[in-house]
């Protein structure tokens, strides 16, 4: 018998497996695919590798000339960038199986059919194989609800990846990370975008200066964004879509939902009587309602990042080795590869009382290394506690915003003031210095 059995080889599974393996247990991991769940196949590694090329290709137009660098007749290849595209997955794959092997995990690629609380059926071969603990880490799968399931040739994120022609219009269903990303990507190289989402502004989750930051560079792009609507109706006509929108048509030559994921819970899931509230329910201990069976990561329906999942993973483990450890959500950082990018962590500006707070923003273009690198859009933005003078929350909109960030999880995490923060020497000529100038606040140097 296994000491531990993890279903699912993504983020959190593959990440609590190590964990168990180095803290001395023996282990299973089952996958009906590939490693690396979502993130490695169908989201953030191939999503970043297509915007590290269109990134490229923005900066060559745009800045090329301005840097002295004369560059003739730039154009692209698709089949290069998803050959690019490709080689960044199956070498984050593979270097997941490398790690499988180093820490002597058992594998097995098939489906994992839980029987009861300490038996896993693997579908395919029909073996069974019994664990003392089980981890469910099933992840998730794009989000399609009617009538768009009923058109044929409408686009999930997961489609993407396996275009082979660069569409010359597309329509985005869905202005939060996903669309933003795409929407970034596919205008980027000339193609018609237009953004329709449902909410206030694009980019829902973040505060409403974030979301005109982004509108401003991808309407730079020709993007057109309507908010506040949704797609009333869409219907195929030849190769042709039509969507109705606010009482208008569009006609695009593709349509993308992205409207994110949901867990991915099996019927069998819901068989052995595991709670589920809108995903697998755990406690802080990712524990379920059945104390030998936890699960992380996108299954559980909440802050569905491979991040979260690989901590979720980790605390998991050591609660399966005898630890007692609790998952901590105070300082989970988010991020998005726009053009500029956008990182955030801990509060919003939306999420808090005005009046005990302290707000400070510092620019981009007022940053000496932005503007070597002919950046404008974007701040840093700090939100300190009145009382206390903590960081409760900070986001970013910068280049390189996504690397800056961890600088803002460390504060929110550990509870550092702004004062202690801005005593730390930043490196000049550097981008965190526009960080420095948000967390100096009204002692602020260069505004």
């Amino acid at each position: 018998m296994y000491e531990a059995i993890v279903i699912g080889g993504g983020p959190g599974g593959y990440v609590a497996a190590i964990r168990l393996s180095q803290l001395g247990k023996k282990v299973a991991i089952v996958e009906k695919e590939e490693f690396g769940g979502t993130c490695t196949n169908k989201g953030c590694i191939p999503t970043k590798a297509m915007l590290t090329a269109s990134h490229l290709f923005t900066e060559i137009n745009e800045k090329a000339k301005k840097f002295g660098i004369l560059v003739d007749n730039v154009s692209y290849d698709l089949s290069l960038i998803m050959k690019h595209m490709q080689k960044s997955v199956t070498m984050s794959r593979k270097g997941i199986e490398f790690l499988m092997k180093k820490n002597k995990i058992d594998v097995f690629k098939d489906k994992a059919v839980l029987k009861d609380k300490n038996t896993v059926l693997l579908e395919n071969s029909g073996q069974e194989i019994q664990g003392e603990n089980i981890i469910l880490a099933h992840g998730s799968v794009p989000v399609i609800f009617s009538p768009f399931d009923q058109i044929e040739g409408i686009w999930t994120s997961d489609d993407v990846f396996k275009m082979e022609k660069m569409p010359e219009s597309i329509l985005i269903i869905g202005g939060g990370v996903i669309g933003v990303e795409f929407a970034t990507f596919f205008s980027s190289f000339g193609v018609d975008v237009t953004v329709v989402e449902l909410a206030e502004h694009i980019l829902p989750y973040e505060d409403s200066d974030v979301a005109e930051e982004i509108k401003k560079a991808l309407k730079k792009n020709k993007v057109k964004i309507i908010e506040g609507e949704k797609v009333e109706g869409v219907e195929k006509k030849g190769e042709k879509y039509i969507a109705k929108v606010a009482g208008k048509e569009i006609e695009v030559e593709k349509v993308l939902l992205a409207v994110g994921r949901r867990p991915n819970i099996s019927e069998d899931i819901k068989a052995l009587g595991i709670e589920i509230e809108r995903g697998v329910k755990t406690d802080k201990h990712m524990r379920t309602n059945i104390d030998n069976i936890y699960a992380i990561g996108d299954i559980r329906g909440q802050i569905m990042l491979a991040h979260v999942a690989m901590y979720e993973g980790i605390v998991a483990a050591h609660n399966i080795a005898g630890e007692e450890i609790e998952m901590d959500y105070r300082a989970v950082p988010s991020i998005i590869f726009s053009n500029p990018e956008v990182a955030s962590v801990g509060k919003r500006e939306k999420e808090v009382d005005r009046e005990r707070v302290n707000i400070y923003k510092f620019p981009v273009s007022a940053n000496g290394r932005a503007r070597t690198m002919e950046e404008k859009l974007g701040f840093a933005k700090v939100i300190e506690e009145k009382e206390t003078g903590k960081v409760l929350g900070v986001t970013i909109v910068s280049a390189n915003a996504t690397d800056m960030i961890m600088e803002g999880v460390l504060g929110v995490k550990y509870e550092m003031t702004t004062e202690k923060i801005a005593e730390a020497i930043h490196p000049h000529p550097t981008l965190t210095e526009t960080l420095l100038g948000a967390f100096e606040g009204k002692w602020a140097i260069h505004i």
